[in-house]
């Protein structure tokens, strides 16, 4: 439902990523030469291959969640540096992210008994991000989780939604990121390859993941430093799914899932489309 009036009504909107503070730049456990604050590291992206474990010296690490919700949870730390945005992020960069994502997601976990694995962004505090320094979670799962078993059952709505040009907001070589035209919240994004395939996905995660960072950027040129959500839905149909955290959900959204969206989806496309 498409209703723009709704946002003035009070307390519509939930606010920005707080900046950063002393004690956040002086504590933070993700930064290189603060290893030991982690738990031993289980996977990294160093330039030196003779590079010890849980030593500075690292492009990407890979630790498990200190406070997992599942039997396995683990946080790829996006950068050594204390980057708090995944929109400051550089293609490099995004592309070894990419390599831990495909490793996991393709070989390590299933190798011990987890088919599936749920890779997710959480950026700032009222998207459920604990720390700012920028980091994704892989969640290794017995079985797809019911949303991903859901589109397995059904036919494609990926390939009917990836049908509207009017809502496309960027495409890097055979990847697209659109405004989704049924999005619960402004901004809503999906990001895919139009060729309904799963095969080639692992070359063309980098390509995603550059077009979420740059969505991103346009979302802060236009809104700020507004929390987000992002997870990647791996079945026949691979895409990511961006979720803007800007407005609160209430009893009609959370108890009837009629979702009120304050933004169209044209103009949220065309605006996103302007901020690049």
């Amino acid at each position: 439902m498409i209703a723009p009036g709704r946002a003035r009504r009070p307390g519509a909107f939930l606010g920005a990523i707080e900046e950063p503070t002393p004690e956040e730049l002086k504590s933070c456990p993700f930064c290189e030469g603060r290893e030991d604050r982690t738990p031993p590291e289980t996977d990294a992206i160093a330039d030196d291959p003779e590079r010890e474990p849980d030593t500075p010296g690292w492009r990407v690490r890979v630790v498990p969640n200190l406070y997992p919700a599942l039997e396995r949870q683990e946080v790829v730390i996006h950068s050594p540096q204390h980057v708090r945005t995944f929109a400051e992020l550089d293609d490099d960069q995004l592309g070894l992210v990419a390599a831990v994502w495909t490793t996991h997601l393709a070989s390590l976990a299933a190798a011990e008994g987890f088919p599936y694995v749920h890779a997710m962004i959480n950026e700032g505090r009222f998207a459920g991000a604990s720390l700012p320094h920028s980091h994704s979670q892989l969640v290794w799962l017995r079985e797809p989780p019911p949303a991903v078993a859901a589109e397995r059952a059904r036919d494609c709505a990926v390939c009917r939604l990836l049908g509207r040009d009017d809502l496309r907001v960027g495409e890097r070589d055979r990847v697209v990121a659109i405004a989704h035209p049924a999005g619960r919240v402004p901004y809503e994004l999906l990001i895919a390859s139009p060729s309904h395939d799963a095969a080639g996905w692992d070359s063309r995660l980098a390509l995603a993941l550059e077009l979420l960072r740059d969505s991103i950027r346009s979302l802060r040129a236009l809104e700020g430093p507004v929390p987000w959500n992002a997870w990647l839905h791996f079945g026949e149909h691979w895409h990511l799914e961006v979720v803007p955290r800007l407005t609160v959900f209430a009893g009609l959204e959370l108890g009837a899932e009629i979702y009120v969206n304050v933004v169209a989806p044209e103009s949220a496309a065309r605006a996103l489309r302007d901020a690049l």
